[in-house]
């Protein structure tokens, strides 16, 4: 699929996904998501964003649904020092 595409998305677009999804929770569908975008996005572009945030850990998609796991205070936890 990669080496099919005909653009790649900016980092503007990559960040008003994941916005989108990050104040949303979740989305039912990733139909209901890519229609709820502020500015339009190739459906083929909007895909390769969310195969990106998936593979970063940042969401999950489950039976349809699109759902934001990142928990950024979490890792903050895991990378600060241990003190003994």
């Amino acid at each position: 699929m990669k080496n099919q595409l005909l653009h790649y998305p900016r980092l503007d677009t990559v960040l008003m996904v994941e916005d989108a999804i990050k104040r949303a929770g979740e989305y039912p569908s990733k139909r209901q998501l890519w229609l709820s975008l502020r500015k339009k996005v190739m459906y083929q572009t909007f895909n390769l964003i969310l195969e990106y945030l998936e593979e970063s850990g940042k969401i999950v998609i489950r039976e349809g649904r699109v759902i934001w796991i990142w928990n950024p205070k979490l890792v903050e936890k895991y990378l600060k020092p241990q003190s003994f």
